[in-house]
């Protein structure tokens, strides 16, 4: 959308085609004044707040060639009585640009979230069966670094996230950056903006998905053959690949959800389940006692330099434990905000809601998964290990409650993950054509990208066993770009604390990225993974 103001300022106004129909508002032009804008008599259906309109960096503002503009309550802009010395803020917000065309995209279409919406959507994005393999990262770091590496990490990404829903908003501009790559672009330039960031962004989107269906796929095979373990059934005698399909297509009909604020009661869904299993199975683990054998000697490598390396694989595995950071601003945009009630100060508050949940739920099931299992747990993580060690003495219910409950939360992330997917492919057609996305062909692009991912689940059924390596690519999306952004955004005055403190971490977390896909990359050859293309296997 490169559209400007002036393409239509000398158009003449009563032959101009009617302004592109809104979802929000309608409007119409009365004879005697051509440059005037009134309401429709006909009262409008109202489906998100006006002020869901404010402008985005890269999406300028279109204006229709009849001259009509959103326009914006009165609540939301300077009243007339206050003098030249109101504050930034409120002049800031007058002279937003308005964007039509967000209105019709995914993650801007509504603006009603609150809260409880974004603590759902935080939790269930921040939380996920990556926790699971928390405890295998102890095999290397050992109790005392495991658990300080488990700590800073937590206190660092919740800092950064910080940052991103305090970059949401410009006072300066009045510009609500309500996309993760808006937001890089708009403090790196577009082009070096998407040369950092969009391969990760992407990554986390369309990776996470196909994760989640090799995950989803293997356990919905794992809960059959548990539930069909002692019937006649028939049902386990579909393959893996079969069973993949069976979740994607589950996944693709609970995608046809229009935006994301209408997921709000899938995220929730998923966030009781996402804690329903870590609580489960770190409480059962517990409850069962250590398993015979076990050590909590570190896994001695062959070299020195190997020893190095699975450290950082290690550290790999902590950091994407905390994925989610490529959605907070996606969530922060579905709030409203105006001048007295900007949205950070909800959005804050769901994130910390959720994060103290997160934090109830991760450093329980990284401490006691090792304690229970030590260096004999899995690669795969604590649910393999819960079903390994404890096939015979669990109660199948028990074991068949916990394998529903990871595809239950599967399911419901899948939506989430691809929202920023589907928002990009809608915008698209909105760019070209002006107009919202028709829902038939919403419903094709969203069931391509779902078989697409499926397609690339099955190809490639070994992206498990890398959890390091995915790490350390998206690594500098959680940790390092927020700080570089404050930096170039907010421009903090050199040597202060904020100066140095952001150019420490993020300085800090782009060594660390680099380091932790060379431990990763060395982790893989040397010790090796089962590579099995277009072989799906159970986890």
């Amino acid at each position: 959308m490169k559209e400007t103001h002036d393409e239509t300022s000398s158009a003449p106004r009563a032959a101009s085609p009617a302004p592109p129909h809104s979802a929000s508002l309608s409007f119409s032009q009365t004879p005697r004044h051509p440059h005037a804008t009134t309401l429709s008599n006909t009262p409008p259906a109202v489906s998100a707040p006006v002020s869901q309109f404010l402008g985005t960096p890269d999406r300028p503002v279109t204006v229709p060639a009849s001259g009509a503009r959103t326009p914006i309550r009165s609540r939301n802009i300077t009243p007339k009585f206050l003098t030249p010395l109101a504050s930034p803020l409120r002049k800031a917000l007058h002279l937003t640009k308005l964007d039509p065309h967000d209105a019709w995209l995914p993650i801007t279409q509504s603006r009603n979230g609150n809260a409880y919406y974004a603590a759902f959507h935080t939790l269930c994005s921040g939380i996920g069966i990556q926790a699971l393999i928390l405890p295998f990262a102890f095999t290397f770091l050992g109790w005392i670094w495991g658990i300080i590496s488990l700590i800073l990490a937590f206190i660092w990404q919740l800092y950064t996230l910080y940052l991103l829903v305090n970059l949401h908003e410009s006072i300066e501009t009045g510009v609500r950056y309500s996309r993760y790559m808006q937001l890089a672009n708009a403090a790196f330039g577009e082009r070096l903006g998407n040369t950092l960031a969009k391969v990760q962004i992407m990554y986390l989107s369309q990776g996470t998905c196909i994760a989640l269906i090799i995950i989803g796929g293997s356990t919905s095979k794992l809960f059959m053959q548990i539930v069909c373990r002692d019937s006649s059934c028939k049902a386990e005698t579909l393959t893996t690949t079969e069973w993949y399909l069976v979740f994607t297509c589950g996944a693709i009909l609970l995608s046809q959800l229009p935006n994301l604020n209408s997921i709000a009661g899938v995220s929730m869904v998923g966030a009781f389940t996402a804690v329903g299993y870590c609580t489960l199975i770190w409480v059962v683990s517990v409850a069962k006692g250590k398993v015979s054998n076990v050590s909590y000697d570190t896994i001695k490598a062959t070299s020195e330099i190997s020893s190095v390396f699975n450290i950082f694989n290690a550290l790999g595995i902590v950091g994407f434990a905390f994925r989610g950071h490529n959605l907070i601003l996606e969530i922060q945009a579905t709030m409203p905000s105006s001048e007295k009630h900007p949205s950070r100060i909800p959005m804050w508050k769901g994130v910390k809601a959720s994060y103290i949940v997160i934090a109830m739920c991760l450093f329980p099931l990284a401490i006691s998964g090792f304690w229970a299992y030590g260096n004999l747990i899995p690669s795969n993580g604590m649910l393999v290990a819960l079903l390994m060690f404890h096939a015979t003495d669990l109660a199948k219910s028990m074991q068949g409650l916990v394998s529903l409950l990871v595809i239950i939360n599967s399911l419901t992330s899948f939506q989430i993950y691809g929202m920023p997917i589907f928002d990009e492919m809608e915008s698209m057609f909105v760019i070209r054509f002006k107009k919202p996305c028709p829902w038939w062909l919403r419903v094709i692009m969203r069931a391509l990208f779902g078989f697409i991912s499926f397609f690339f689940a099955v190809a490639f059924p070994f992206m498990g066993a890398v959890a390091g390596l995915v790490g350390g690519i998206a690594l500098p999306v959680t940790l390092a770009y927020p700080c570089f952004m404050w930096l170039r955004v907010k421009k903090p005055k050199p040597y202060s604390l904020s100066w140095c403190l952001n150019w420490g971490l993020g300085v800090l977390g782009m060594v660390l990225s680099l380091m932790v896909v060379i431990g990763g990359l060395y982790t893989v050859f040397s010790t090796g993974i089962k590579v099995q293309f277009f072989k799906p296997q159970l986890m």
